[in-house]
Formats: structure tokens, sequence, C-alpha cells
């Protein structure tokens, strides 16, 4: 039949990636055998052979031989005289088997068969790309990047299939061009105008979970649990782990050796700053760890409404709120309560709250400074105007106006 060369696509047929060979036989053999059935009313002494890696499709009639002029169904039945024209030796009463060649069906059945075969297979494809990565959302897959654009990079994983890591998804200081290979995991399948579209993420907290997974055998065998993550993504992140083997310390096996198995992850998160936190059920002790580095000297709960005042030496504030606020913002994440810091300072220092100053400072502006852990004058003070440019979304001017009013207030 390959002179019809109906099946010159035979050899894209075979390059389609999640169709295994009995499946596309069954579509195939389906597809012809509708084709027979329109036909003829019927595909019942019909025989289909297909080899699809081949590129070779057979079928067959099979029909009883009958006296010339005998013929009541010339589906099922051939005259004597047309069945030894393809086997001299047949006889009346016999079966007769011969082969059908495609341009028995018509140029125009065939060109519909054709585009009837590309559609349910193109139908399937769809299908199993959607089953197999809706299987595989929160795992770890590696693409190469084949196209980039301004919000979404189109990744190819191993077997061609196309993946996208949109720009949101991306870690901030991500840089990728055409052939670097990219690590990232499933987050979500979606169907788009019927179309499977396989979304990927570098800033899930899965993506970090992952890592620590590959890196960390303890943490892919179960013997340390990873409790809880929050990230900034390229920023800070915070891993707080547990470990119930008492034998085990869960920060230091992820950590590793001089930092040995924290720092491929840091690389692979294009330095993100990890905190590894031994998890607890004390609330207290978990805001403290969740605050390192900063040394906390006092701590108070509201456990009905979730909050905590924290309270630390001066010098520490810093380091508490950490840069952009990321610090303090990623601790009341993963503690689940809202952390409002405080300063300890000597009751014969003089000092002013914020909101003293509501008649010449605006509202807004004082938010703006408590939101970084200034809630006092002499907190502002202390640091320098660059710093709170820095820490605030403030403009210069308006710190500098800032900074003049507290200073001639506690002079």
């Amino acid at each position: 039949m390959s002179d019809i060369n109906l099946f010159e696509s035979f050899a894209e047929f075979k390059e389609f990636k999640n169709i295994d060979r009995e499946t596309m036989m069954r579509i195939l053999e389906d597809v012809f055998r509708n084709m027979l059935i329109k036909k003829h009313g019927t595909d019942d002494n019909f025989d289909i052979i297909i080899n699809p890696d081949e590129g070779d499709l057979e079928i067959w009639r099979n029909r009883e031989i009958v006296p010339d002029g005998e013929v009541e169904d010339e589906n099922s039945q051939i005259a004597y005289s047309q069945a030894i024209k393809i086997e001299p030796d047949f006889e009346v009463g016999e079966e007769a088997t011969e082969e059908i060649r495609l341009d028995h069906f018509g140029r125009r059945s065939i060109l519909s068969m054709r585009q009837n075969l590309v559609s349910k297979i193109i139908e399937l494809e769809k299908d199993s790309l959607y089953k197999k990565y809706s299987e595989r959302v929160g795992e770890i897959i590696t693409g190469e990047v084949y196209q980039v654009w301004k919000r979404e990079i189109l990744l190819l994983d191993d077997e061609g299939n196309e993946l996208l890591l949109p720009k949101s998804e991306q870690i901030p200081s991500d840089y990728f061009k055409k052939g670097d290979s990219v690590r990232a995991v499933v987050a979500k399948v979606e169907m788009r105008n019927n179309n499977p579209i396989v979304i990927l993420s570098r800033n899930a907290p899965e993506f970090l979970e992952r890592l620590f997974e590959m890196e960390v055998p303890e943490v892919f065998d179960g013997l340390i649990t990873i409790k809880k993550i929050v990230r900034v993504p390229g920023e800070r992140a915070k891993v707080a782990v547990e470990s119930y083997d008492d034998r085990i310390d869960p920060v230091g096996a992820c950590v590793g050796m001089k930092g040995s198995r924290i720092h491929s992850i840091v690389r692979e998160l294009k330095n993100e700053n990890i905190d590894v936190i031994n998890f607890t059920n004390n609330m207290q002790l978990l805001i403290q760890r969740s605050l390192s580095p900063a040394k906390i000297t006092n701590i108070k709960l509201n456990e009905e409404e979730k909050k905590a005042e924290v309270f630390l030496k001066p010098d520490q504030v810093s380091l508490a709120i950490g840069k952009g606020g990321h610090n303090i913002k990623l601790a009341s994440k993963l503690t689940g309560y809202d952390l409002d810091v405080y300063r300890e300072t000597d009751e014969d220092e003089e000092d002013v709250d914020l909101e003293e100053f509501a008649d010449e400072i605006d509202g807004w502006i004082i938010d703006e400074l408590k939101a970084v852990g200034l809630d006092t004058a002499r907190s502002v003070l202390e640091l320098s105007k660059d710093d709170l440019v820095k820490r605030t979304d403030l403009e210069e001017e308006t710190v500098i106006e800032i900074l003049k009013i507290l200073s001639e207030e506690l002079e």
C-alpha cells in the first residue's frame, strides 16, 4: 500500500513523544475500521495489519467463492471467475483472501481518513502530556532553554515537550540564554485553548524542599523532616527542620561539613541566604531561633491574637529586621505570629515615641518607619541617612527632614 503514499507521514507519527506503539496501533486500526464500515457497512470480513515502525499497512478482505452469476453480496462473496484471477487453485466454497489497496476507497476518503488519524493522535498526545505532568507536580525537572521572551522562557524536556518558566516564577537574578540547562519544579499544569501548558517555578518553596532532598540524604530518606519553608526568592529563606532520631543533628546534617551541602543549594538559588532552624513546638524558642542571628532579651506572647512583642538590645534590632525587612517578615511567616520589635533602653536615656510627632510627621511616614522596627526618635537617629533610605521606601529629602525634626526634639 506504500504506493498510495498515504503513510508518508508514518515517520512523523512514530515521533509522537508520549504514545506507545501498542496505543498507536489501536488508533490506526480504529480509524481504518471506521472507514471500512462507512464504505461496506461492516468490517467483519476484513483483517488489518499495521506496522508503524516500518510504515507498512495491509488490509485483507475474506470472501466466499460462489459460482458465477450467484453473487448476492459483493462484499462477502466473490464469483469463481474473479477468484481464480487471485489464485488459480481456488474452488467454489472456499474462502478467497484478497489484499485491498488504499485507492479502493477513493482519494477523498483517504484524505478524510488521514485528517481524522492526525486529529486523534494529537488529541491523545495532549491528554498524555497533561496526565504525565499532572502526576509530577512538585517534582524537580531539568529542561533546556529553547527560546527567551520578555515575560517567560520556553524550555524543552528530554522528550522535546514544551515547558514554560514565567518571569514571575524566576529568581530575580536569574539570567538564561538559549541552550542553558535549567532546573525548576513543576508548579502546575493547565489547559489553554484545549492545549496542556506545563508551568515551572524556581520561586516556590517546593523547589527549595526538593533541592534539600537531592543534597541531603537524611531528608530524602525521611530521617529529617522539613516542617516549613518560607522564602523571599533570591534574598533569604528560612527552613525549619526536625529529626525524630536524637542521634541526628538536623541543622548540622542539612548544612553539611563546612557548609558543603548548603553551598550547592545556595548557588542554585543565586546566593539566596538560607537559615536552617531546628523546629520546636515551644513558640517562644521558635521565634527566638527564627529571628537569628539577632539575640533576643525577652518575648511577650499573645497566643489568642497570634502576636508577639520581641525585645532586643539596640544593636540587635537591625539584625532582627534584616535587609529590606526580610528577616522579620520571614520569621513572622515561619512562626505564624505577627512580630513587633522593641528596643530595650536605659531608663535614664531620653527617648520619644514616634507617635508623639504626629503633628509634624505624616502618619504614613511614621507607619513606614515602624514597619522596619523604628518606633522611637532615638532608634531612627541611630541610623544614617543612607541606611534609612535603603530600609524604607522614603525619598532622601523626606529622610533628611525627619532626621532634622527628631534631632531638634531630643536636643
